[in-house]
This record gives C-alpha cells, structure tokens and sequence, in this order.
C-alpha cells in the first residue's frame, strides 16, 4: 500500500471516529443561538413578516432533537438559519464554533462550517442530481475534490448505513420515493456531515417510505453519533428524539423530553399540534377517571399501561 493511500485512510478513519467521540464524551455545542431574529421583507406594498422572534437554544453534538410547529409557526426558518442559508438579522449564531453573524467572520470560515451541517429537504425528487444511485452519492465529496478512492470507500460505507447499497448501480429515477430519500440522507453522510437538518423529508412519503426514513435517520443517530435536527409534523416521529422544541409565532414555546413535552396536551392542541395517539388515548381515559400515565408513547407500553389501570379499577 502506498504511503498516499495509508494517509488517506488513516485520515478517513480519524474524521470518522470524532464524531462518535464526541458523542460518547457528552458532546459540546455544534449549534448555539443567542436571541436569533429574521424578517422576511414583504417587497413593494406587502408588510414585513416577523419570522423568529429573539430566539435563544443550544444543540449538543450528538443529541437527537426534533422541532415541532403549525405552518408559519417559524421552523423552516429556522432550519435555512441553522445551515446558512439564511442569515439572522439580529443576535448571535455560532455553528461549530464559527459566529456565522460576526462581521470578523470570512466566507472561508462560514464555508467550513457548512461542510458539517447538511440539510435534507421535503422532496427527495429535488435532491437527486444523478442519474445512478452511487453516481449521486458521490456528487457532493467529488465536488470537494477528494480522491477517488476515498470517495468510493465513502460511498459504500454510506449507502450501508441507509441499507441502499445493493441499489448501488440502480436507476436513481425507478426508486420509490422512501428510496430516493434515504439516497439523498446516503449523500449528507458521505460528505461526512456532523449534523444533519431534516425539514419535513417524510412528508411527501407513504407510511412504508415513513418508516424506512426513520429507521435510518434514528441509525444515524444511535449507531453513528451524528447531531440530528428534525422538523416534523409527526408526533410519532417526535417521539423518537432526545428533546422537543414545539414553537408558535416565531417563538419556542416548549423545550424538554418526550415525556415532558407530549403531557402537555392541551398545550399543544393550542398551538395547533397533535400527540402521539397512544398519548391522547391516555389522555382520554384519564379525563374518563382511569389512573393512566400520559407518557407510554409505544403502542405496547400503552396497552400495559390500560391493563394495569383496568385491573386496578377492577379490585376498587
């Protein structure tokens, strides 16, 4: 093996494992947002329209977190915010380590924060830019110039992880639609991103495609300690994060756990949100008179919730 090629791999193998150290060390902020604010400007006659409004949070590296929201409620703002393709009109943004809103801040420096915040988008029809499956994948590390044989190694390894490797030399077009996706989330991984945004990406979805999605952003999550931001309006989705910002009017209006997050279903129905079914058949039952907890978000876990109410209804 040449010396070239022992660099290249050892390289590789370095970059890959500082996210999993990260992770398993804590984590340290990837993203940190102080009072963040953005107004779209209306044009001509229109009125502005305040989008985020002082906006403050941090997300550790590594962490799960999904955001939940009505439409207009701020959350794709937020998103195009977080990856730079916005930029606030006031306060601060730091994107690993970079404060993408200093005026000290150079191009090359933003640029190399982008290279570890990727985004995936709602319509998987617009993320593909190749016609066969691995040619797309390595769109994105051969537009950075990375040697060939790096790139075929990233490609693979990519397209394992999101179970698409026996596609590899598949028409990019014939795929389903939850195939397309997890190609385009095959295509974030192998530009070896930190974090990964996903806006809505299961919204265009049938429930098979749903859950082939899940599956992998979740692996990508747990097995792989990449950061994940989720813009959902899926409760059963939310559920599967570490934490839930739930925001209303360009303002976070909840930040917790699951568990924390879902009790509060009246809230929520206030901001124009649904829970978790399983959570508002408790919820029901509770307001019925059962002693039923609010927060057994799995089906199974709801189902011996109701039994044990039930058999202690029954010894009253």
């Amino acid at each position: 093996m040449s010396n070239t090629n022992k660099a290249n791999e050892a390289y590789e193998k370095n970059e890959k494992n500082e996210i999993t150290e990260s992770k398993k060390a804590g984590g340290a902020d990837i993203i940190k947002a102080e009072n963040i604010s953005f107004t779209y400007d209306g044009g001509g006659s229109e009125e502005k329209v305040e989008a985020l409004k002082n906006i403050s949070f941090s997300v550790k590296e590594g962490s799960f977190t999904a955001i939940l929201g009505r439409n207009g409620s701020g959350k794709s703002t937020l998103a195009k915010l977080l990856c730079m393709v916005l930029t606030p009109d006031g306060g601060r943004l730091t994107v690993d380590g970079v404060d993408v809103t200093s005026d000290e801040t150079t191009e090359e420096d933003i640029y190399e924060a982008r290279k570890n915040v990727g985004m995936v988008f709602q319509n998987p029809d617009n993320q593909i830019v190749a016609t066969i499956v691995e040619e797309d994948v390595a769109f994105g590390p051969e537009n950075l110039g990375i040697e060939p044989a790096v790139i075929r190694r990233r490609v693979d390894e990519a397209l394992d992880i999101v179970g698409m490797r026996k596609y590899a030399r598949h028409s990019a077009s014939r795929l389903s639609g939850g195939q397309k996706q997890r190609v385009a989330i095959a295509g974030t991984i192998a530009m070896r991103r930190r974090c990964i945004i996903f806006d809505e990406s299961t919204a265009m979805l049938d429930p098979i495609g749903r859950r082939e999605v899940m599956d992998s952003i979740v692996r990508l999550n747990r097995d792989e300690g990449i950061t994940v931001i989720m813009i959902t309006h899926y409760m059963d989705e939310a559920s599967l994060a570490d934490r839930v910002i739930v925001m209303d009017g360009g303002e976070i209006v909840m930040d917790g756990a699951p568990s924390e997050i879902f009790v509060r279903a009246e809230e929520l129905w206030q901001c124009g949100l649904d829970v978790p079914q399983t959570t508002e058949l408790l919820w029901r039952m509770r307001k019925a008179g059962l002693d039923v907890p609010l927060d057994a978000f799995g089906e199974r876990e709801c189902a011996e919730a109701i039994e044990k109410a039930l058999e202690k209804a029954a010894k009253i």
